[in-house]
């Protein structure tokens, strides 16, 4: 690191001194005060002692992530959107993820785990919904503080319940050594009476009593569009086509929104076994887990909604929110209701 000085030769006194005190500043956390006290000259010597130390190499300064965080895009898109968390990952170059016909990348919820042992606190309650890559957030779990951990949605098919959001909701609750709250439901019913009669079920019930407590919540985000949504892949033609002409541009645990963030589609989320955002946007904690370029559009959709206080991405969702969509018409953390049409 250089200030556009012109060095100075120090000599070698000055150089072991200047060692010396770096080391006791930047290695062993003392003081400036401290090491002036220790060397017998004032703390503004060792000031620029430090300073010089650092001017002529002596002393070298690096910022250090692993390879596959982006900490530049990382801060920028956790200032531009509001977010109190922002964990930007490399993309894949595999080229049908840059192509967009593959789901997310598995290292966002590779990722996304570690960020969940930072985020849960001993006595949380941990609710998960629906997502790939939730499942493997919650497979590549190492650790985490006593709590209970409840299932926020059904699933999008009942037959792989199994390999799911229960199995994501077991192996999380048994990691944390805390219960699990499960939901044998499919996210996605035919109509509303159906899903009213499913949420009366003991189990069911059980499950969504606990949607008040949590305190910290994980939620995927799909497009509006084949593969890219499982709810999208749920309905009917004629039912997508209904709720395109509604404009919706992004779903997250079976809530659609307008690219304003505005909530739309009021009907589909009657016919789901989900959490409502009301209560989502009560709890602390709400971290998304979106990636790739076709989800990208969608990831600032649902920004947009103040729905979610953090986000695990990769850079190519992230560039693209940086560089072609305007930032969150309000900071996420405000949490404010954009409306619903």
């Amino acid at each position: 690191m250089t200030t556009g000085r012109s060095p100075v030769r120090m000599g070698p006194a000055e150089m072991v001194q200047a060692a010396a005190m770096a080391r006791r500043f930047y290695l062993e956390g003392k003081s400036k005060i401290q090491i002036a006290e220790e060397f017998g000259v004032s703390r503004f010597k060792v000031a620029r002692v430090l300073e010089s130390a650092l001017e002529r190499d002596l002393v070298r300064i690096e910022i250090r992530v692993p390879a596959e965080l982006d900490a530049e895009r990382s801060d920028a898109l956790r200032a531009r959107y509001g977010l109190r968390n922002a964990v930007v990952v490399e993309s894949p170059t595999d080229r049908a993820e840059l192509a967009g016909d593959a789901p997310d990348p598995e290292n966002l919820g590779v990722v996304a785990a570690g960020l969940l042992g930072e985020l849960v606190n001993e006595g949380d309650v941990l609710g998960l919904a629906w997502g790939r890559s939730i499942i493997t957030m919650a497979n590549a779990l190492e650790s985490l503080p006593p709590c209970t951990v409840v299932q926020l949605t059904g699933v999008y098919d009942a037959g792989t319940a199994e390999r799911g959001s229960v199995e994501a909701v077991r192996r999380a609750a048994q990691v944390a050594g805390g219960e699990a709250h499960p939901m044998y439901a499919p996210m996605v019913l035919p109509d509303a009476a159906t899903a009213a009669a499913l949420r009366q079920q003991t189990g069911i019930a059980a499950a969504m009593s606990y949607f008040d407590k949590v305190t910290v919540a994980v939620v995927s985000i799909g497009s509006w569009e084949p593969r890219v949504s499982t709810v999208y892949d749920a309905l009917s033609d004629a039912e997508r086509k209904h709720y395109a002409e509604l404009g919706v541009a992004a779903e997250m645990s079976s809530h659609l929104f307008a690219a304003d963030g505005r909530r739309v589609g009021h009907d589909l989320r009657d016919r789901c076994i989900t959490v409502d955002t009301d209560r989502l946007r009560r709890v602390p904690e709400v971290v998304a887990i979106a990636g790739g370029i076709r989800k990208a559009n969608a990831v600032g959709a649902v920004l947009r909604s103040g729905l979610v206080t953090s986000l695990v991405t990769d850079t190519a969702a992230a560039d693209h929110l940086l560089n072609r969509q305007a930032p969150a018409a309000r900071p996420a953390l405000d949490r404010a209701d954009p409306g619903e049409a």
